[in-house]
């Protein structure tokens, strides 16, 4: 089935605005037109833009997802290339998910003493 960038932008919640940036960055060379070049997406293609999102979402550069396309349009022969890639993201990744928990640890104490010091002005309060 086909769909047109106005259905993969509702399927995705990606704009029309980044899919196209996206196309004319490089990210999307597995995008077929017709012959009025409009852009016509394959239910394969939405799996791969989802690839592509997870990447961005996670930190990466456009730059480095476009290394990434461009692997998996190059086939088999790249499959060590992006098992590195993954492998390598992954620890970056890792890092920032600990970064944030250290950061919400540390709010969490702030709520915990917070708290404390209402309940303390809320007792001393009740003593009058």
């Amino acid at each position: 089935m086909g769909y047109k960038i106005s259905d993969i932008s509702k399927k995705t919640g990606l704009s029309a605005y980044t899919l196209r940036f996206y196309d004319q960055k490089g990210l999307l060379p597995f995008v077929a037109r017709d012959k009025h070049g409009r852009r016509h997406f394959k239910d394969e293609d939405l799996a791969f833009l989802s690839v592509i999102t997870c990447l961005k979402n996670t930190g990466m550069q456009l730059n480095d997802i476009k290394k990434f396309v461009e692997w998996s349009m190059d086939g088999d022969p790249t499959y060590e290339k992006r098992l590195d890639f993954f492998t390598k993201h992954k620890k970056e990744v890792e890092k920032q998910l600990a970064q944030t928990q250290a950061y919400l640890d540390k709010i969490d104490r702030k709520i915990d003493k917070y708290t404390r010091q209402h309940e303390s002005v809320a007792r001393n309060d009740n003593i009058d």
